[in-house]
């Protein structure tokens, strides 16, 4: 869909970005411990995002693991933002929550995404408003974009119902969160 909005206004919105300090990560959750560590087989931490994983591509969530999970953690969230959107606030890419508190992974295309239908998640609202991964869709000419993949091990099991946001899912975190992790990749149009 962004991939529609021409070159020179990509440019032109080029110095306009939400900024990584406004990523959930570094806002809401910045004194948590980072002691996940968070992978993909897919990239690597500040690396480019594969085009499958993109609407460039078949647009399917790509595989992410977590290790480091404390014990007393009885559930994960992953937020997944673009730090890098022509927007006041970080796009949402990707909400779950309640998955497994230890030590996990999700293979590539598990999760609901415009290429298929995935595995049954609690996943909340994007930034398009759809229960599902939003594959990376920057503006053409807008420079690259950091998308970071957050991983959040909580105390708790979150009760928000159906299709929360982000503001939901943030709210419901607070005071919860045990350790975090975080990987980011990036992706561009040219």
């Amino acid at each position: 869909m962004l991939e529609k909005i021409p070159h020179a206004l990509g440019e032109a919105l080029s110095g306009l970005k939400a900024g990584l300090e406004k990523t959930a990560y570094h806002a809401a959750f910045a004194d948590v411990p980072a002691t996940l560590t968070v992978t993909s087989a897919a990239f690597a931490d500040g690396a480019a995002l594969p085009a499958r994983s993109t609407q460039d591509g078949a647009g399917t969530s790509p595989p992410l693991a977590w290790t480091g999970v404390p014990e007393g953690a009885r559930s994960v969230a992953i937020l997944v933002e673009d730090a890098d959107s022509p927007t006041p606030k970080p796009l949402v890419h990707l909400l779950v929550w309640n998955l497994a508190g230890h030590d996990a992974a999700l293979a590539e295309g598990a999760l609901a995404s415009p290429a298929g239908p995935g595995a049954h998640h609690n996943l909340g609202k994007n930034s398009f408003l759809r229960d599902q991964y939003l594959p990376p869709d920057p503006p053409t000419g807008h420079g690259p974009h950091r998308y970071v993949f957050q991983v959040y091990a909580l105390d708790a099991t979150l009760d928000l119902g159906t299709s929360p946001g982000r503001g939901a899912l943030l709210d419901a975190m607070r005071g919860h969160v045990l350790a975090k992790g975080g990987i980011t990749g990036t992706y561009a149009r040219a």
